[in-house]
C-alpha cells in the first residue's frame, strides 16, 4: 500500500486555498492539520471574518490552528509548538501565510517546511512579486517551490514552473493564474522530493532582488513618469493597492487605462485633455487614455460618464499628493 504523507498546511489568503484543496483531495497525503491567521476586521463596519484559507478547511472539518503570532517565549507559542510536534508531520506546506515561520517549526517536519512563491526565485523575493512582474514588464513570472531556510525567501530550489504574462495582464489576473500553477506545481513534485528524487538547487543571491510589502501609498501615480510605465502601474496595482491621483481637494482611483499609448507632448505632467469622448492625461513621455475612474465616495464610472457628471476636470491637473490619505 503506498505510504500517505502527514501534511501542515500554513496559509492565508484566497491565493492559497487553490494549492489547500489540491492537498486534500489526493490521497497520497493527509492534511493533518492547517494554521492560518486570525480572523479579522474587514471593511468599513469592520466586521469580524474568517480568512479565506479558514472557510475552505471548515467544509472538510480539519483541525485549524489561529495562533496570533509563530514567533516568542510565551505560553500560547510554546503549546503551538508542541501540539505540531505531537503531529508529527512529514512536511509543512506554506503558501502566502504572512508571517516568517521561526526555527522552531522549521524544524520539526521529517522533510523540512517547503513554501511555494509567486515568483522565479530569487527573482523578486518579499509579499509583492505578483505585481512587480507586471509592474516591470516582464515576459514571466512562475512559481517557485522551494525547501524554507531562515531567510525571506532565501532557501534552495525544489521546482520551477514558468508562465507567460499577457499584454493586458492586471495583478488579479496574474494572481489567480499563479494560484492554480502553484497546486498544480506543487501536487507534480511534492511526492518526488519526499521519496529523495530531485536535487535541491541553491539560489544565486547575485542575481536576488526584492518585491516589498506595498502599502496604498505605493499606488500614488507620478505623472512625470513615462505613459508606458504608469500603464503597466495600473495594470499592476489592480485591485491591491490600487492606483490614485488627487484632483482638487479630492482622491481620484485610477481604475483602468487604455493599453494605447498616445502620442503627446508639451503639456504639464498630469494635466487633463478630452480624447475621444474620454480623458487623456498628460504623462512625462505621451499620454495615456483613462478608462475607469471612481471619485472618493462615489461609485465606479466610466470616463464617458464621468465627463458627463464632472466635465470641469478637463483642463485640471492631477496631482501625486494625498489631500489626507487614498481612500479604500
Amino acid at each position: 500500500m503506498p505510504k500517505t504523507y502527514k501534511i501542515i498546511f500554513i496559509g492565508t489568503p484566497e491565493y492559497s486555498v487553490p494549492t489547500l484543496e489540491a492537498l486534500i483531495a489526493d490521497e497520497r497525503f493527509k492534511v493533518a492539520a492547517v494554521i492560518t491567521a486570525p480572523d479579522a476586521p474587514v471593511g468599513r463596519k469592520q466586521i469580524l471574518t474568517p480568512p479565506p484559507v479558514k472557510v475552505a478547511t471548515q467544509k472538510f472539518n480539519l483541525p485549524i490552528l489561529q495562533p496570533s503570532k509563530l514567533c516568542g517565549k510565551d505560553v500560547a507559542v510554546q503549546r503551538l509548538y508542541g501540539e505540531l510536534r505531537d503531529i508529527k508531520p512529514d512536511a509543512i506546506i506554506t503558501i502566502a501565510y504572512g508571517q516568517i515561520i521561526p526555527p522552531e517549526i522549521l524544524n520539526i517536519p521529517k522533510f523540512g517546511c517547503l513554501n511555494l512563491h509567486a515568483s522565479l526565485l530569487p527573482k523578486y523575493r518579499g509579499a509583492s512579486p505578483i505585481q512587480a512582474a507586471v509592474k516591470n514588464g516582464d515576459a514571466q513570472s512562475g512559481v517557485t517551490l522551494m525547501k524554507m531556510d531562515e531567510g525571506l525567501d532565501t532557501g534552495p530550489v525544489i521546482a520551477q514552473e514558468k508562465i507567460t504574462i499577457a499584454n493586458n495582464e492586471t495583478g488579479e489576473s496574474l494572481h489567480d493564474k499563479l494560484a492554480k500553477l502553484s497546486a498544480q506545481t506543487l501536487l507534480k513534485y511534492l511526492p518526488d522530493y519526499l521519496a529523495g528524487k530531485i536535487t535541491l538547487q541553491p539560489q544565486d543571491d547575485i542575481k536576488a532582488s526584492l518585491a516589498p510589502k506595498l502599502t496604498r501609498q505605493n499606488g500614488c501615480i507620478d505623472w512625470t513618469k513615462p505613459a508606458v510605465e504608469i500603464e503597466r502601474l495600473v495594470r499592476a496595482y489592480y485591485p491591491w493597492p490600487g492606483t490614485w491621483s488627487t484632483w482638487d481637494t479630492h482622491t481620484l482611483k485610477i481604475i483602468s487605462v487604455s493599453s494605447k499609448i498616445l502620442k503627446s507632448a508639451g503639456n504639464q505632467p498630469g494635466s487633463i485633455f478630452k480624447y475621444n469622448e474620454k480623458l487623456a492625461v498628460q504623462c512625462g513621455e505621451n499620454a495615456l487614455v483613462i478608462e475607469t475612474l471612481q471619485l472618493e465616495g462615489k461609485k465606479l464610472m466610466s470616463a464617458e460618464e464621468f465627463l458627463r457628471g464632472y466635465g470641469n476636470i478637463v483642463g485640471a491637473t492631477l496631482r501625486a499628493v494625498s489631500p489626507t490619505s487614498p481612500t479604500k
